[in-house]
Formats: C-alpha cells, sequence, structure tokens
C-alpha cells in the first residue's frame, strides 16, 4: 500500500522528496537490465540474446501502454465500485492537478507516475523466465502489449489506489507483492501452461550457460530493489531508511536460508542458489518492507530462502516447464511477504499500520485482509493471462516451431549470436 491522503502532509511540493523519487525511479528501471542479465546468465547460449531482447523490449513497450491507457486506469479518479480508472490521464494529461485520492503528495503527479510506470515494466518482464527458450518475438511483442494495458493496471488499481476495493478493505502492501509478486507469478504459470514444455524437458538438463552473468544480474537487481521498495514511501524521511534497511537484510537471510538448505540437501552451496535466495528474501520483502522492523524483515528473508528452494521442485511433480522459476521465487515470496503483514507488521515503524500482526498481539483480521489479497491478485493475474495468452497462441501463434527452438531464437529469431566461437579467425 502506498501513502495515502491522510498519511502524506498537506504543503508544497518537496524538492528533498522529489530528488529521492527520481533517483528511485532510476534505480527501478535499472532493475530490468539487472532481470536481462540473471535470466540471461540461466537460458543456454543460443538463447541468451533472446531473454536480454525480451526483457528490453519490455521497457520500450510498457513505457507506451503506461504512458497512454496504465497510468490512468491504475490511478485515475474511480470509475465506480473501486475496479478500474477512469480515463482522466490518458496520455499523461492532467498531471497538474492532485491525484484523486492521494491529497497534497509531496512529490509532482507527473514523478509519481514515472515511478510507476518502472513497476509496471518490470512485473512484465519477470514473466519472461516462465516461458524461456521457445516464445516467437512478434508474439511475445503483442502478449506484453496488451497484458501490461489491461492486467496489470487494473490490479495496481485494485491495491495501490486509494480508491480501489482492495485497499478500502485494508489490504496492506507496500511496495507490490501482490501486484508485482504475485501477479507475475500466477501469470507466468498461465502463459508457461499455454505455450508448453521446451523441447526435451525435463529429460534433458538445460544448465545455465553463465552463472557470472546470474550473479551480476542479482546484484543489479539488489541494488535496484532500495529503490523499488524505500521509494515507496514516496518521501526522503524515516519510513524511507526503514525500509531500505528492511530491504537489505531480507536480502541477506535469502541467501544464508537457501545455500543452507542447499548445503544440508547435497553438501554444496551453490552461486545459483546464493542468487536465487538473495532475490527470493528481495521478493518477501517487498509487500512488508514500510510496515515490519529490521529483525522481522531477516526472518521474513529467511523464511523465504528456505520455502522457495523447495517450491523451485513444484514444477516436475506438476509438469508445468516454468523455465526460471518465477512461480517457485516470485509468486511463493510474494505470498510469504505478504501474509508476514499479517503477522508481524507494526504500528510502531509505520503509523499507518491500524491493526499490529497477529504474533505482536493484533488478532487475525489483518491476516484474513492479506490472505484475500493474495488469492484475488493470483486468481485474477491468472485467469487473465490464461485467457490473453490463449488467444493469441491460437490465432497469431505464440510458439516456435521445433526448428527454431533446436538451432536457438537467437540465430533464427534475430540473426545474431551473443558469442564468437570463430576463435577469431577471419
Amino acid at each position: 500500500m502506498l501513502i495515502a491522503a491522510a498519511d502524506v502532509p498537506a504543503g508544497d511540493i518537496s524538492a528533498g522528496d522529489t530528488a529521492w523519487l527520481l533517483v528511485c525511479t532510476a534505480l527501478v528501471l535499472f532493475m530490468t537490465p539487472g532481470l536481462a542479465f540473471f535470466y540471461g546468465g540461466m537460458v543456454r547460449s543460443k538463447h541468451v540474446l533472446t531473454m536480454l531482447m525480451q526483457n528490453f523490449v519490455c521497457i520500450a513497450v510498457v513505457s507506451l501502454t503506461w504512458g497512454a491507457v496504465g497510468f490512468s486506469l491504475a490511478f485515475g479518479p474511480d470509475a465506480g465500485g473501486g475496479l478500474v480508472g477512469t480515463l482522466r490521464h490518458v496520455g499523461f494529461r492532467h498531471m497538474n492537478s492532485p491525484l484523486t485520492g492521494f491529497g497534497s503528495l509531496t512529490v509532482p503527479p507527473l514523478a509519481f507516475a514515472a515511478f510507476q510506470g518502472m513497476f509496471a515494466i518490470i512485473t512484465a518482464a519477470l514473466i519472461t523466465g516462465a516461458i524461456a527458450d521457445r516464445v516467437r518475438f512478434g508474439g511475445f511483442v503483442v502478449f506484453v502489449t496488451v497484458w501490461s494495458a489491461v492486467v496489470y493496471p487494473v490490479l495496481a488499481h485494485w491495491v495501490f489506489s486509494p480508491e480501489g476495493w482492495l485497499y478500502r478493505r485494508g489490504l496492506l502492501d507496500f511496495a507490490g507483492g501482490t501486484v508485482v509478486e504475485v501477479n507475475c507469478g500466477a501469470a507466468a504459470v498461465a502463459a508457461a501452461m499455454v505455450v508448453g514444455r521446451r523441447r526435451g524437458w525435463p529429460r534433458v538438463v538445460m544448465a545455465p550457460h553463465s552463472l557470472p552473468l546470474t550473479l551480476l544480474g542479482a546484484g543489479i537487481l539488489w541494488f535496484g530493489w532500495f529503490g523499488f521498495n524505500a521509494g515507496s514511501a514516496l518521501r526522503a524521511d524515516g519510513l524511507a531508511a526503514s525500509a531500505l534497511v528492511n530491504t537489505h537484510y531480507a536480502g541477506v537471510g535469502g541467501l544464508l536460508a537457501w545455500i543452507a538448505v542447499e548445503r544440508l540437501r547435497s553438501g554444496h552451496a551453490t552461486t545459483l542458489g546464493a542468487a536465487t535466495g538473495a532475490v527470493a528474501g528481495l521478493v518477501a520483502i517487498t509487500p512488508s518492507a514500510g510496515y515490519v522492523s529490521a529483525p522481522a524483515a531477516l526472518l521474513i528473508g529467511l523464511a523465504a530462502g528456505g520455502l522457495c528452494v523447495f517450491a523451485v521442485t513444484l514444477k516436475f511433480r506438476v509438469g508445468v516447464d516454468d523455465s526460471l522459476d518465477v512461480f517457485g521465487v516470485h509468486l511463493v515470496g510474494g505470498v510469504v511477504g505478504t501474509l508476514a503483514i499479517g503477522l508481524l507488521a507494526s504500528s510502531t515503524v509505520n503509523a499507518g499500520v491500524t491493526s499490529q500482526g497477529l504474533l505482536l498481539g493484533g488478532g487475525f483480521g489483518q491476516l484474513g485482509k492479506q490472505a484475500l489479497g493474495i488469492l484475488v491478485a493470483a486468481g485474477f493475474s491468472f485467469g487473465a493471462t490464461w485467457l490473453l495468452a490463449t488467444a493469441l497462441h491460437h490465432t497469431m501463434g505464440l510458439r516456435v516451431d521445433p526448428e527454431t527452438e533446436a538451432v536457438g531464437l537467437d540465430t533464427a529469431l534475430h540473426a545474431e549470436s551473443a558469442y564468437d566461437h570463430s576463435g577469431g579467425r577471419l
């Protein structure tokens, strides 16, 4: 849940708050190239450029849909029932007047719109991990265009807009546990089911081709996540500082828990496990960063790292080829962090917490609201994405042909290769 009108003091635009939000906007944008490297290192070398391309094209496509209609549908005046915004802000119109429901923000509405646009970009980009190695580029562009225009903004309105129905019911989501993490995880499963398995999966081992690239991507994601969570305070103040510290310690907890489980299970702590565990911890703290203490953030990270390391194996049991574990890391991590608010939220951290977490004597009320938010976000995202992907798959087609998949998407779709294997010879 972002800062609502009641939480933002009336007054003029703050130069400090604005500068902080602009920096955080750049940090969140930087996360998408980081995600491209994180995912790119985990695919086979013949598909790495395709993975990078899909992530980078999300920056362009989602930026256009967000400016055209997405922001207005998410944060425009409610059209009725808390379901979706109106078209008042289409094309970023009327951005010199206060946003409905937010009162007197201390940052310009356009800065807020830009910041939120980066959330939309990274959410769409995260889906690419589940459908890696087998999707047509043209089909993907159409998919992400429609998805970012009609799926993401609706859920963002429900949760982030002060007029959204889940917001009004008391769901707490500081920076996107439902809107970003559960949303992309459910969408990823739906898309993976529609396009089908990679050729040879799970019989053929499809090992990461460049773990250093994956570690680099994880480091960039960790760096950018400070802007993701601390920027959601919308102010340069103590709450932003608390969110930043919590973000870091949750990442630490996720990393340590994941490699500890690996060591117990196989006798080895892996670099891929360290990178993925850190991301799992960062995912889990996203919804709760502004509501819990630093020790609680570490516990959330530890819980996410320990649970997600098991969750990534579920795809083999159910037979859904979620290539790079978007479900196991993002949906499960998002669930852990969103439910943790109902257990550990503290009014001493954030005065906007009206009901303490269960473990702090607050009862089950907030936990129930959090569970409702998870179910609604997952159900809506899965259903809408499945319908969209199915429609595209049976019309223009989403899946590449077997020959293209075998040769490699980089060569077949983009006429490029990530690596020169000629040895420098002419």
